[in-house]
């Protein structure tokens, strides 16, 4: 009874939480432009294009199969117009290999259902699979079972559906295109803030922590937030190449890109070079803390050298999130923070972290083996972080 009311409990919670993240995802859909506000977009796009190509196939034409022309519609109102159309040639040609092959499968069993299907099934599943056709793969089978269960496989019938699906595809294509055509560039940005913003909050927290004395389980916690951090270099890349392709056969590309460019892919490498330093320092640091450690734990001398350099990090990360925001609307020509007094700041905190690591690895002098490794690991894990945090530099906004 006790397990039974703990599963309830759960189950209730969880409810109440996928409750709450989606109202929270509405409430930002409303409020302001974001991913959600995109998401709702397209489903919004896709479903017009659905009932357009319902009221010309169903209702104006009239169509034997007007399901093919909607079906279509919808599938192709994709995240990009050029994944739009290339969606569209594979649906076109795979459901017109399941409709022609069901034909042909019907014409050779006069018309069995069952021995149709048998013939003709396992052909348009491998054909599904064909990698060319990515996840489009399983169109070819369900059209060959819409032909063969109509029955509708005589060749004004195979005209018709060619013609709907013809129909639906221009249809799901030119909504995607010409309404509200889709651009990425805003998540990639989201996804550019977030690496300096919270490698910053990460540094920070580190060092008020330590500034209070740090025991095993807050470094385990750092440790954790620090491998969060190569996946967000990975949804950059992912962004970066949706906000690339997004361009690609976009009629209104040139018309809503705005805002900064991004830096350069090398700009990710280095934070990914900044999030394995991160990730070893961290681990270090929780090694050598705890009733049992791995590591000897440094000196408090040591120690405490290490909350300023920490300190004059997350601001050198806070001073590149503000080079990354886009200038404030009554800036005018000043470019604000992202322009010379983020670069001054970042400089400045930079020379900062420089004379603390120098002042740290005086420490090394006088100290036995044991804690000469563990004060040479973070002198060292902390000087690699520093010379990568100088090559992820943000470029200066170009006017």
């Amino acid at each position: 009874m006790n397990q039974a009311a703990t599963r309830v409990q759960e189950w209730w919670h969880r409810a109440g939480w996928e409750a709450a993240a989606v109202g929270t995802s509405v409430r930002r859909a409303l409020t302001g432009p974001g991913p959600e506000r995109d998401l709702a977009v397209q489903a919004f796009k896709a479903a017009g294009a659905a009932i357009l190509a319902w009221a010309v196939a169903g209702w104006w034409w009239q169509a034997p199969l007007a399901l093919m022309a909607p079906w279509t519609a919808i599938a192709l109102v994709q995240s990009t117009v050029y994944r739009s159309v290339r969606t569209g040639v594979q649906q076109v040609v795979l459901i017109a290999a399941g409709t022609v092959l069901a034909a042909v499968a019907a014409g050779l069993t006069d018309g069995n259902t069952m021995a149709a299907m048998a013939i003709v099934l396992p052909v348009t599943a491998l054909l599904g699979n064909y990698s060319r056709f990515e996840n489009q793969g399983v169109y070819a089978s369900t059209t060959a079972l819409f032909v063969l269960v109509y029955g509708s496989f005589g060749g004004f019938d195979i005209l018709h559906r060619l013609l709907e699906t013809l129909l639906g595809a221009v249809i799901g294509i030119g909504v995607n295109a010409l309404v509200l055509p889709p651009v990425h560039l805003r998540h990639a940005h989201e996804s550019l803030h977030r690496l300096p913003r919270d490698g910053a909050a990460l540094l920070r927290s580190m060092a008020e922590e330590m500034e209070r004395g740090y025991d095993r389980q807050q470094a385990q916690e750092w440790h954790s937030r620090a491998r969060r951090l190569p996946q967000l270099v990975a949804d950059l890349r992912n962004a970066r190449m949706w906000s690339r392709e997004s361009y690609r056969l976009n009629p209104a590309g040139r018309i809503r890109r705005s805002g900064q460019e991004l830096p350069s892919t090398q700009w990710d490498a280095a934070w990914e070079r900044v999030a394995d330093h991160l990730t070893a320092l961290t681990g270090m640091l929780a090694e050598a803390a705890g009733e049992e450690p791995r590591l000897r734990p440094p000196p408090d001398t040591v120690l405490a050298d290490v909350p300023p350099l920490l300190h004059a990090l997350a601001d050198v990360c806070e001073a590149d999130c503000a080079a990354l925001s886009p200038p404030a609307p009554d800036a005018g020509g000043d470019r604000g923070d992202g322009g010379g007094g983020a670069a001054g700041g970042r400089d400045e905190a930079m020379e900062r972290a420089w004379t603390a690591q120098r002042r740290l690895k005086t420490r090394l002098a006088g100290q036995d083996d044991e804690t000469a490794t563990s004060v040479g690991g973070l002198a060292a894990e902390i000087q690699r972080l520093l010379h990568d945090l100088d090559d992820a530099r943000v470029a200066p906004r170009q006017a």
